[in-house]
């Protein structure tokens, strides 16, 4: 509590629902960046649209299956729909476009965006749908785009920054910063992220660490302007499987489907999950390892703990509530590594049952992107 009033004063001013309210939203991220103005919103009953309502967005680009990492983000916006703050998740179709997703065809990328929308509605539990807090929405970039006031807040956004400033931005795209010389629209990119936050009245962008840079571009554009500044948070990035877990600015480490042994996707089921996890990196001696970021961003989160069910013949089940007794047990070896794994992807696989009971009933969505994705 006092950590929290020395970075914001105005906490101390909260009544006891609202500060409960600002915890279920910020305690669980990796940082957050400026809760002044989440803080203000709740002190004062108001928000960046004026009502009251806390809007937060996290955007996605439509490119292909689902992976892991939606899962943590799904979790921070539970939170976020529990604390009564209106959930928009972004489908930046426009976005895709600009980055060479599915060759540019943007029929594809909208069939991807609607396959997007069914995961996340089974991810988030099927909330209530509307403009009001605890519900959900779902804004397609295109839907934005025709506007003229739109553009002019791109261009503003784009306004006084550097090509070098906006090459540093390139990591949100996938890419690397001498990358698109030949290709004017992405230097766009980051000042459309940028006024897409402002043109929704966001109060509370959300994104995983790799999305810091878009959005303290965004908060510099907002100090130009003299805007009010989005709340910031950022979620924690899961390490591909055969990775040491370690972490670094660049997110090499980061899981990506290009990948495919080395990456979790929604639909792997238990076997194929197993597989996967069995050549995951786990070494008894370190403390970092993809194994031990699925139990503290996935699995503990959700289910509060991890049980490992070894064969009969070498131990007996055993559960555990936190990682640090988890890692304990791994390294002094009362936990063989190979049954800390299958702990791990069943309780992954647990997880997951709600979406492939999803799309065993209602295949289409998924066979589409299936056959753009082959």
């Amino acid at each position: 509590m006092q950590e929290l009033i020395e970075r914001c004063p105005r906490v101390a001013e909260l009544d006891e629902e609202s500060l409960s309210r600002l915890k279920l939203m910020i305690d669980d991220v990796d940082e957050s960046v400026g809760i002044d103005h989440l803080v203000d919103c709740l002190a004062d009953g108001t928000s960046a649209g004026g009502d009251g309502v806390i809007r937060c967005y996290v955007g996605f680009e439509p490119s292909g299956k689902a992976h892991i990492g939606w899962k943590v983000l799904s979790l921070q916006l539970k939170r976020m729909l529990d604390a009564d703050a209106n959930v928009l998740i972004f489908l930046a179709d426009w976005h895709a476009w600009v980055n060479d997703k599915f060759n540019g065809v943007m029929d594809d990328i909208q069939t991807t965006a609607r396959y997007m929308e069914d995961t996340f509605r089974v991810l988030l539990d099927n909330p209530p749908e509307g403009d009001g807090p605890g519900e959900l929405r779902f804004v397609w970039a295109s839907s934005i785009m025709e506007s003229g006031d739109y553009w002019a807040r791109v261009l503003r956004c784009s306004k006084n920054m550097s090509l070098a400033r906006v090459r540093r931005t390139f990591s949100i795209m996938g890419r690397g910063e001498d990358s698109s010389d030949g290709d004017l629209s992405k230097f766009f990119y980051p000042a459309l992220q940028a006024a897409d936050i402002f043109e929704m009245n966001i109060d509370v962008a959300i994104g995983g660490m790799d999305q810091r840079k878009a959005h303290m571009y965004m908060r510099d554009v907002a100090d130009r302007w003299g805007w009010g500044k989005a709340t910031c948070l950022h979620t924690p990035i899961i390490s591909g499987l055969k990775s040491s877990g370690a972490r670094m600015e660049s997110f090499d480490h980061k899981m990506s489907k290009s990948d495919p042994n080395g990456a979790i996707l929604l639909h792997d089921d238990e076997k194929k999950l197993t597989k996967k996890m069995r050549k995951a990196y786990l070494d008894p001696e370190q403390p970092d390892s993809p194994v031990y970021e699925l139990i503290e961003h996935i699995i503990l989160p959700e289910f509060g703990e991890v049980v490992v069910t070894p064969k009969p013949e070498f131990g007996e089940p055993s559960t555990w509530t936190d990682l640090e007794s988890f890692k304990s047990a791994v390294a002094d070896g009362t936990l063989h590594p190979f049954d800390a794994k299958m702990g791990v992807a069943a309780g992954v696989s647990r997880g997951l049952s709600a979406v492939a009971e999803h799309f065993g009933a209602n295949p289409e969505a998924l066979e589409r992107v299936n056959q753009l994705t082959r």
